[in-house]
């Protein structure tokens, strides 16, 4: 009569094979490293998108604001939003693209606020506080630009801002927005198609 095997030898010789066999391994490894890779993948993707839309942007606006400084352009803005939201549409059609221009009359005026009188002199306005209405629209304000294409020789604040809902589900799994925005500005100076026009504010006293 044969010897019996060693108890729990079976067992052992099981586990043995089973360490040997690599039968599958290359399935449980991506599944592993996919989700890695997609996120690496489709993120990449996202910020390629993005990039892409910027550049498209940068080019339309500064298209269209040369044509804007032009005197043909003073009766022609709203053509040149329409061709700039086209071509922001051909490459991204969901896009939601608004258009806003400020005037000065000079560069060192850009972004200026209007001036005031600081009676409390804390260095900031306070609504009790005479000011230099420079835009007439009867507040003060930070920025002193009037809206609009202005007149020859001003200086143009031409700003796009492009907005769309992200493609990839990313922005939103780890707690960012959802909607991209890309803003586009460009700042130029009116041709010398006519006399410009003197600008005086009004002095406002609440």
């Amino acid at each position: 009569m044969a010897p019996s095997a060693p108890a729990g030898r079976p067992a052992r010789l099981t586990f043995r094979r089973l360490l040997r066999d690599r039968r599958g391994v290359s399935a449980v490894e991506f599944g592993l490293t996919a989700p890695i890779l997609f996120l690496v993948v489709f993120g990449t993707l996202q910020i390629a998108q993005a990039y892409y839309v910027k550049t498209v942007l940068n080019g339309a606006v500064n298209s269209a604001a040369r044509k804007s400084s032009l005197q043909s352009g003073q009766t022609g803005s709203t053509s040149l939003d329409t061709l700039v939201s086209k071509m922001i549409k051909y490459v991204m059609p969901t896009a939601n693209v608004t258009f806003t221009r400020k005037n000065y009359s000079e560069f060192s005026a850009v972004g200026m606020p209007e001036d005031f009188t600081d009676t409390n002199k804390n260095g900031k306005y306070d609504s009790t506080e005479c000011f230099v209405d420079m835009n007439a629209n009867g507040v003060w304000d930070s920025d002193m630009g009037k809206s609009g294409l202005g007149g020859a020789n001003d200086v143009v604040v031409y700003t796009v801002t492009v907005s769309y809902k992200q493609w990839f589900g990313f922005a939103k799994m780890f707690g960012l927005p959802e909607n991209q925005t890309i803003p586009s500005t460009t700042i130029l100076k009116n041709q010398p198609f006519a006399t410009q026009a003197s600008r005086s504010g009004t002095s406002v006293c609440p």
